[in-house]
């Protein structure tokens, strides 16, 4: 009796695994689709004088140059991708494009410069010089020459130029309390977009003199331009006076540091401004990688149902608990089943003294399991026969070195025999600790690329027999 229940866990171990991996491979497929490198290079061509930028075609003159400036996560991909289709041009290709500190490579012709630390998303004085060099760029470019801008997300804070009377230190304080507040991408960046020099348009306003391109891999739900690293080079959909009602919404308004924020607010003025010298284009997004991801799950043999969010969703922990009650009812169903999701909740975030290390895809897997384990009438069996994985498509989840994290009934048996706090660990925002004691992180380095989250549920109840 004892060999055979031995034989029988082994199996459920094996087929569990597969799960997992099956879970990895479709959460891979969806970022391999959102390639950076290979989106760029598929839209630019050069045929005889006629450079084309997606749908877009520029007349060159012998004496033309091609710029190339930008920023944001996909950046170092993006470059390179540049590189790749302009390998033959006869006409020379320079630029500065702003990364994470992670993601600088030498280049050829651009330079990839580090404008912050690894996991810490916030402006820095680098990224504030490197800006500058950008606006040098743009300002030196004559009407023959083409600039082509390439921003993903993270550009906002990867493209920082405060406005007159805000210092670095107190964008930087502006942005983590917001943050801490909970504002999700859209405030954030109104806010952002009001107290910068280049954000809401103002970089397009530096290439006057010459043509402007920007290509755009999205990270944001909806894909609406002026959002999307705070809309550098496209009109901003929201004004001086939204930024202030974001403010007053959100963080409280006596407070010193957010009075002076007002005050720099009240005083700012918006200059015109002009963009017929520029074309916007979104070359890939959220869709395309949920498209992608669930092709994988159905090559491998689920019945699939996703969705590639449009509009913000709510906080990381009622994400969570939606997507296990997704995971109980196609459990329910039976078969092989897969639920894909693609979005991007916020975090409110835990009082400093007290708050661990996470990120909102592995804070939304802790509450998922948590929902589970509330839902379950044996904990040992609360996630037999699937398998719940979030992961951000960039590689990077908050302030930590993890894409995310995945819960699966191996992880539970790890948990009880670890006897960790889960309530506690979530209500510190101290996903990463635990999940790293349960090896359940999901740790991929730079993708070079990022649209957003990818969730994958994957159920088959026949693994827990």
């Amino acid at each position: 009796s004892t060999f055979y229940e031995s034989i029988r866990h082994k199996k459920v171990t094996v087929v569990m695994t597969n799960l997992v991996e099956d879970a990895k491979s479709i959460w891979h497929a969806g970022v391999e689709a959102v390639d950076s490198q290979r989106l760029v290079s598929s839209v630019i061509s050069l045929n005889s004088n006629q450079l084309v930028l997606g749908t877009t075609s520029y007349s060159l003159q012998p004496n033309s140059r091609i710029f190339v400036v930008g920023a944001g996560k996909a950046g170092s991909g993006m470059a390179r991708g540049v590189l790749s289709a302009l390998a033959d041009s006869p006409y020379p290709v320079s630029g500065w494009v702003n990364v994470p500190e992670d993601c600088v490579q030498e280049l050829p012709q651009i330079r990839l410069h580090g404008a912050r630390p690894a996991g810490i998303n916030e402006p820095t004085e680098a990224g504030v010089q490197g800006t500058l060099e950008i606006i040098r760029i743009l300002e030196n470019a004559r009407p023959e020459d083409v600039c082509i801008c390439l921003i993903s997300g993270g550009g906002s804070a990867l493209l920082p130029s405060p406005v007159d009377g805000l210092t670095l230190h107190a964008m930087q304080s502006m942005t983590r309390q917001l943050s801490a507040a909970g504002a999700n991408i859209r405030q954030l960046n109104t806010v952002r977009k009001a107290l910068s020099r280049v954000k809401g348009g103002g970089l397009a306003q530096y290439c006057q003199q010459s043509r402007l391109s920007t290509l755009i891999i999205s990270d944001v739900l909806g894909d609406p331009l002026d959002i999307i690293a705070s809309g550098p080079t496209v009109p901003s959909q929201t004004t001086i006076s939204d930024a202030i009602h974001t403010i007053h919404e959100l963080l409280a308004a006596d407070e010193v540091t957010v009075r002076s924020y007002l005050e720099v607010l009240h005083s700012t003025t918006q200059p015109p401004q002009s963009f017929d010298h520029c074309d916007t284009q979104i070359i890939g997004n959220l869709s395309t990688a949920v498209t992608a991801a669930a092709a994988k799950a159905e090559s491998l043999g689920y019945l699939v149902d996703s969705i590639a969010h449009q509009q913000l969703e709510g906080f990381a922990e009622e994400v969570g608990y939606d997507h296990a009650g997704i995971f109980r009812q196609n459990l329910s169903l039976g078969g092989k089943r897969a639920y894909l999701s693609g979005g991007e909740p916020v975090v409110k975030l835990a009082a400093e003294e007290v708050r661990g290390r996470g990120g909102r895809n592995q804070q939304l897997v802790l509450a998922a399991l948590i929902d589970q384990i509330t839902h379950s009438a044996n904990l040992a069996e609360c996630m037999n026969g699937g398998v719940i994985l979030s992961g951000g498509t960039d590689g990077e989840d908050g302030p930590t070195d993890a894409a995310g994290a995945y819960a699966d009934c191996q992880l539970v048996h790890r948990l009880l025999h670890r006897k960790l706090d889960t309530v506690d660990h979530l209500r510190r925002n101290d996903a990463y600790t635990f999940f790293e004691q349960l090896d359940g992180l999901i740790q991929t380095g730079p993708t070079h690329t990022n649209v957003c989250d990818l969730r994958i549920v994957l159920t088959n109840p026949d693994t827990t027999h």
